[in-house]
């Protein structure tokens, strides 16, 4: 499988410093997006500390298959998806812990979402209310369940999906890295085929675009990074209310043909490691 990808992170429009944080690491087509929470309680110190945790634990595991793993793991599994459960348990840990430790970081917490991709196999872990795609032959699947408190009463029949949007309740998470000593975290399983394109985004995006947007604009734009950079836009021309960030991972089969319509120097561009926090 060859893989294309590209991230992007913006301030947006209202807020003055940016809790997002993301990494892309290329050559192991590892994905990390979180999303900071607390204001003055530093969610910018939550958010790269999820983002830094999870990328170390699982290139640590790389060269040592034996370091430690942490949370409950389903035998099931593979190797990378326990992997990456466990360096989510461990983000939360380290969140937890640092909050406890500094009286200046009580209260703050980070959204995670985070996606390796080995072969045609796809792992996802995930806490709170980032989000990711999948986009195949046109359509749009969300592979994430928001772990907000709009999102679980549109699940119980208390709310429409309509009146979740306007619901000034939105931001309300019921899961979160670091809010306890232990989390529940989600991990999924799936299977990626040529011409798939994954997107993780953080709820700045969400909140302001429209799936069906969301889905053109990864269908029109070849370029991931211009994609991601295009999305960013759009959700800031649409007031731009919180930070953004998007991660767009296009999947191609091995030859080359897949790729040729893709710009000259496009690839060695998307391929680019992302910067985090809004730098």
């Amino acid at each position: 499988m060859q893989i294309v990808s590209g991230g992007v992170t913006d301030v947006g429009r209202v807020r003055t410093n940016n809790e997002d944080c993301y990494r892309i690491v290329a050559p192991l087509h590892l994905f990390v997006l979180s999303d900071g929470m607390g204001g003055e309680a530093h969610g910018e110190v939550a958010s790269a500390l999820a983002v830094e945790t999870v990328v170390k634990h699982c290139i640590e595991a790389i060269d040592n298959p034996a370091v430690t793993l942490y949370g409950q793991q389903q035998e099931a599994w593979t190797d990378k998806t326990k992997r990456l459960s466990s360096a989510a348990h461990l983000a939360n840990r380290k969140i937890f812990s640092s909050a406890q430790e500094h009286a200046d970081q009580k209260g703050m917490g980070a959204t995670l979402t985070a996606a390796w991709i080995d072969g045609p196999k796809l792992s996802i872990v995930h806490v709170g209310d980032s989000r990711a795609y999948l986009l195949r032959s046109g359509t749009l699947q969300q592979l994430t369940s928001d772990h907000s408190l709009v999102a679980e009463q549109v699940r119980h029949g208390i709310l429409t999906a309509a009146e979740a949007e306007e619901s000034q309740m939105q931001s309300v998470l019921l899961r979160a890295l670091g809010s306890q000593a232990e989390v529940e975290v989600d991990a999924e399983e799936h299977m990626v085929i040529a011409r798939d394109i994954l997107l993780l985004c953080s709820d700045g995006l969400t909140r302001m675009v429209i799936e069906a947007e969301i889905a053109g604009t990864l269908q029109s734009e070849p370029d991931a990074t211009q994609a991601a950079q295009k999305l960013v836009d759009l959700a800031n021309d649409r007031g731009g209310s919180d930070n953004i960030t998007v991660i767009v991972v296009r999947i191609g089969a091995e030859s080359k043909g897949w790729f040729s319509w893709l710009r000259p120097g496009a690839r060695k561009h998307a391929a680019e490691n992302g910067t985090a926090g809004g730098k």
